[in-house]
């Protein structure tokens, strides 16, 4: 019994040595409860739904008007008004609205005429969750032109055309692009995070510091060794992930140029974000324990599995500078949508910007002593 006890004590002195510790493991279970509660489940606030009146007649007037009280009351979606349909239809392939109505022309006299007047909802259902929400949403807007308060002169009876952008998605090809970005996260969390703690605590990077080599090469070598890994998870995953969801696009020569570029900055990204982490941390239980904070803060709220524009304000604060966020949306532009650069380079900057702060944080702080 003294024996045992003797190493209950050692293994709880060891665990109250180390404050930080004691408050990651406490402070996990409350923000995952926080951060997964308002990811999953929320309204779409504030997507952005073009509109495109080719008509610009009294009755597309009330679609604007619908549209202008959606806004204001419900705030499901923003409206864009678009002067022609294949601007509005580029934008929605490069991810800069969510979809798009179509009033065409004559609209207005066929309403007036009882010709079967008709509108058209472009959608990305790259994502089902954002194009259904829209698709709902528009349906209420017709079923309210259709069925009004007060009986106008003329009934008029319009009908709602959904035009998807693409080929049915099923749910495991919409995950496909958060599953690279994490596979990448993992290969840099294990490679890059927890390797390098174990090196100091076994006193690998003594050898090091004994040698002449200055602090920028030495982090610059340990961040290309882990992005290196990254790399090689990155470029696995992707094929055989888009084999197996059936992704086709990954043949494409365009496709796979920009996902080198993709799977690079990520990997570059994510490792000097885990160096700046890590470049101070001395016990080897710590990263451990963060890590699954930082896949929860990190992994979820960029849009890997629940559309961004149903957060609430605060989260979405975290994904407008969350690397994942970002990662996410180039794979997606990629693999799902087969845009090309025009689509990802606010990725491409974003990431290579990212890359580069961090990396210049992480070299001043790095000590050059034990």
């Amino acid at each position: 019994m003294n024996r045992m006890m003797a190493i209950v004590e050692r293994e709880m002195r060891k665990f109250f040595r180390s404050p930080a510790l004691m408050l990651v493991a406490m402070v996990f279970p409350l923000v995952q409860l926080i951060v997964l509660g308002n990811a999953f489940g929320g309204k779409i606030r504030d997507a952005k739904l073009g509109l495109v009146d080719e008509d610009g007649g009294v009755q597309a007037l009330k679609i604007r008007e619908a549209f202008e009280s959606v806004r204001a009351n419900l705030r499901t979606f923003e409206p864009v008004y678009y002067n022609n349909e294949k601007q509005a239809v580029e934008d929605i392939r490069n991810g800069k609205i969510q979809g798009a109505v179509i009033i065409p022309p004559q609209y207005s006299r066929h309403v007036y005429q009882q010709n079967q007047p008709r509108i058209a909802l472009v959608v990305d259902n790259s994502d089902n969750f954002m194009s259904s929400t829209l698709e709902d949403e528009m349906n209420s807007i017709v079923t309210a032109l259709n069925n009004p308060a007060v009986e106008p002169r003329v009934l008029q009876q319009t009908v709602l055309q959904i035009v998807e952008l693409y080929p049915y998605i099923e749910y495991m090809k919409f995950l496909l692009p958060g599953s690279i970005a994490l596979a990448m996260y993992v290969s840099v969390m294990i490679g890059g995070g927890m390797l390098y703690i174990d090196d100091k605590a076994r006193g690998v990077h003594e050898g090091y510091l004994v040698t002449p080599i200055t602090k920028a090469e030495l982090v610059l070598g340990l961040n290309a060794a882990g992005a290196i890994k990254a790399v090689m998870t990155g470029l696995v995953i992707s094929f055989i992930g888009s084999l197996l969801a059936g992704v086709g696009s990954i043949f494409r020569p365009e496709t796979i140029l920009g996902l080198m570029v993709m799977i690079l900055l990520t990997s570059v990204a994510f490792n000097t974000m885990m160096f700046l982490l890590m470049v101070r941390v001395e016990d080897p239980l710590v990263p451990r324990a963060m890590f699954g904070i930082l896949n929860t803060l990190l992994f979820f709220p960029s849009g890997a599995v629940y559309p961004i524009q149903a957060f609430p304000g605060w989260l979405r604060a975290i994904a407008s500078v969350d690397p994942f966020t970002f990662a996410v949306h180039g794979f997606t532009s990629l693999l799902l949508k087969e845009t090309g650069f025009t689509a990802i380079w606010p990725d491409v900057v974003y990431l290579s910007v990212f890359a580069i702060l961090t990396f210049s944080i992480a070299v001043p702080l790095f000590k050059r002593s034990l």
